[in-house]
């Protein structure tokens, strides 16, 4: 009993710090991956003691569009879309504006509060670009939607016209630690990835940036990452678990398993306290039947179907919300037009 008490103020006096805006060190940071399983319990009640002060039992919902399949130039060593991949994915150029806000009502069906326009590529084309733009001024007019892009690379011009035709969020992963880049790809730099987000931020876009675990890294560079995206000081933290594709340079690597999943998104709760950690890809294989405890710690997830896997059905995620007495969040601009 005394030691399980022990265990309870290690991770509460971390939950603590993060509370009153202390920035814990990596030293403290690094236990909370490798600590014994028997410690979970503890861990999660913890970082849901940060969780909750910031959202509540509110969840976000976000969807994605696959709005450029394949064709891209990048061997990034766990996508199915890039040149290296030989995996079985449809390809084709950018949608039309027409299919675009299709899915933009699919979201709102969904009751995802944004909807993230992703494209394949290193960045994109001026054409590409006019169509997201068309396509997103249609949907500010006519849909309470928070809007995310992730096209890539982009320049300052481009980032500055994205931002003026109302994008709200720009999505540009890190991925991985900088130290581990070069192993996951080759064909663009870890530098320049940074760059894009500082364009993101300097034109008036929210940015969304986070990581995929699973690929190679070791526990300390899973904190790297961590702090890297509080340096950069990104709004939403997507999480991603590496599903393996057959096909991809990665499809033998391991999956992350659950109790380890759950650990890390505890340690993102506590480095980056106040924003947005959303369960993203590869939830559904990693997690399994531990989804609803990741939700002590994160406070969204995508629904719906990622980019070239599925994803759990849109019914049962509404469903996990409601079993743990959470709530769906509206959208703030939804809640306006009320």
């Amino acid at each position: 009993m005394e030691l399980a008490k022990k265990r309870a103020e290690l991770w509460q006096e971390l939950a603590g710090k993060a509370l009153t805006g202390q920035r814990i060190s990596m030293k403290e940071a690094l236990p909370v991956i490798q600590a014994d399983n028997s410690h979970l319990l503890p861990i999660l009640h913890a970082a849901y003691t940060v969780r909750s002060h910031y959202y509540g039992n509110k969840v976000k919902l976000n969807m994605i569009i696959n709005a450029k399949s394949g064709l891209c130039p990048e061997n990034c060593g766990y996508c199915s879309q890039s040149i290296v991949s030989t995996a079985p994915v449809k390809t084709y150029s950018l949608l039309d504006k027409d299919t675009l806000l299709a899915g933009a009502k699919e979201a709102m069906e969904r009751k995802a509060g944004t909807y993230c326009i992703v494209a394949s590529g290193k960045g994109p084309t001026e054409r590409e670009l006019d169509q997201v733009i068309e396509a997103v001024n249609e949907i500010r007019e006519t849909m309470p939607l928070k809007l995310c892009a992730c096209l890539g690379l982009l320049k300052e011009e481009q980032a500055q016209r994205l931002a003026d035709a109302g994008v709200n969020r720009y999505n540009h992963n890190v991925n991985t630690s900088r130290s581990n880049y070069a192993s996951i790809t080759t064909t663009h730099t870890y530098e320049q990835r940074i760059e894009t987000l500082q364009r993101v931020k300097e034109a008036g876009m929210s940015p969304c940036s986070g990581v995929i675990i699973g690929m190679g890294e070791s526990d300390s560079e899973i904190v790297e990452m961590a702090y890297a995206l509080r340096e950069l000081d990104a709004d939403s933290i997507p999480v991603n678990f590496l599903n393996a594709i057959p096909g991809t340079p990665l499809q033998h690597a391991g999956r992350t398993i659950a109790l380890k999943a759950l650990k890390v998104l505890a340690l993102f709760r506590f480095v980056c306290p106040s924003k947005e950690i959303r369960i993203a890809g590869g939830r559904e294989v990693s997690l399994r039947s531990l989804q609803p405890l990741a939700l002590y710690a994160a406070n969204s997830i995508f629904v719906g179907d990622y980019l070239t896997t599925d994803g759990q059905e849109v019914s049962m995620d509404h469903g996990m919300i409601e079993d743990l007495g959470f709530q769906i969040e509206l959208n703030a601009l939804e809640v306006g037009m009320e």
